[in-house]
């Protein structure tokens, strides 16, 4: 039996976490940290886990986790994990991390997208960026998993069966739809409910710091240099991310072709469904929430040599908690579905 500790537990994404262990046939969550509702019950600020569990919040210290964890999984704010990771990893326990501190391998990188010299670059290149379908061997053991960001994860999902395929380049364009959820439990002046609800709004349409990653990962697949802009779109839903990653080809492409490479890649990958029939023929978010599933599909408008493939995940679990519980079990030689066998609500 592992023992886990989810620290910044009160969050959305620590919230997620906490569901999803307290399933995991192989877990025991014995940690679960807030500063703020230190010492209140965590049914009382996740109502959806009354009666789930029985122990309090308590306060984030390094010796409280590491004398009763095994693993920590880090939902904090970018910037917070980056200077508890090495003392943790120092008295020996396995991190999680779900923030964006050690997803990039370049530290310069952290400089231009998120303002900050990272404060311990040898540790970028310990860390497993923790996508699963890509790192399933490197994730084996793994002390250090960089859990990855829901935007990049669509658009990585939806590119790494065509990237460095020669009709379709190394430059694509990703547009992402995501829920509100992504942006936290503590809203911003323009992304509290009677701001979102039935909006379709661009933001960070200039730079989406999620490239970083998705070039990143795309770029190692493809042996080459990939550029991806990358624009989310606010949209009033709750959860689920849609992304649809466009190229324009050098010469006709088939969709028999198409299949063939979203099949071979994806083949045995427990989380991913391929879709291109039935009442919905392309992917939709709406039939992957509350559940570890990517649904993917593709495009191909022959007329203007445009190929679009699109992925639609849960931002909360594929894009965020349901993957870092996959990764930890790979790291830990678990079935990859402990405590992730659930299948999506219908309807919601």
């Amino acid at each position: 039996m592992i023992r886990v500790a989810v620290v910044g537990a009160s969050g959305y994404t620590g919230g997620e976490l906490l569901r999803l262990l307290a399933v995991h046939p192989q877990v025991e969550v014995t940690v679960a940290t807030s500063r703020e509702y230190a010492g209140k019950p965590v049914g009382m600020v996740h109502p959806n886990l009354r009666g789930v569990y029985s122990i309090n919040f308590t306060q984030f210290t390094v010796d409280k986790v590491s004398e009763k964890s095994d693993t920590v999984f880090l939902a904090l704010p970018h910037g917070v994990s980056m200077n508890y990771v090495p003392e943790l990893l120092q008295v020996g326990v396995q991190v999680v991390d779900l923030s964006a501190d050690y997803r990039l391998k370049d530290p310069s990188l952290y400089k231009t997208w998120y303002g900050v010299e990272h404060p311990h670059p040898d540790l970028l290149g310990r860390a497993v960026y923790g996508l699963p379908e890509l790192h399933g061997e490197e994730l084996k053991g793994s002390k250090l998993i960089a859990s990855p960001g829901c935007n990049a994860t669509a658009t990585i999902l939806a590119l790494a069966p065509v990237v460095g395929w020669e009709p379709l380049g190394n430059s694509f364009l990703s547009d992402v739809k995501v829920g509100s959820s992504e942006g936290g439990a503590k809203p911003s002046e323009g992304s509290h409910h009677p701001e979102r609800q039935n909006a379709i709004r661009p933001y960070e349409a200039e730079g989406h710091r999620h490239e970083a990653e998705a070039e990143q990962e795309l770029s190692r697949l493809s042996r080459g240099q990939v550029r991806v802009s990358i624009i989310p779109h606010a949209v009033s839903s709750v959860r689920g991310v849609l992304a649809s990653a466009h190229a324009w080809s050098s010469s006709d492409v088939e969709e028999t072709e198409m299949w063939r490479r979203f099949a071979e890649f994806y083949r045995g990958k427990s989380f991913i469904r391929i879709v291109r029939r039935g009442i919905h023929p392309y992917p939709d978010p709406k039939y992957v929430i509350g559940s570890n599933f990517a649904d993917l599909g593709f495009a191909v408008d022959r007329r203007v040599r445009r190929v679009t493939t699109f992925a639609a995940i849960d931002n909360m679990m594929k894009g965020a908690a349901g993957q870092a519980v996959q990764a930890f079990n790979v790291s830990r030689g678990f079935q990859e579905n402990e405590g992730l066998r659930i299948p999506p609500m219908r309807p919601v």
